[in-house]
């Protein structure tokens, strides 16, 4: 059996709270560059949405 793994995907914001125990609010983008550390980058924020896409990097 193969193993599927996504490159990217979209969170809420309620969910990105729920994950890391903080609340989400415009400050999250000051910090997103720290994803790189853990091999993903931010994407695409909505803020009408409420939403972020992730990407994995290679």
């Amino acid at each position: 059996m193969q193993k599927s793994e996504k490159k990217s995907f979209r969170l809420t914001f309620e969910e990105i709270q729920e994950i890391a125990g903080i609340p989400i609010d415009h400050s999250f983008l000051k910090y997103k560059k720290e994803l790189a550390d853990y091999g993903w980058q931010a994407g695409k924020i909505s803020m009408k949405e409420k939403t972020v896409l992730f990407h994995k990097t290679d």
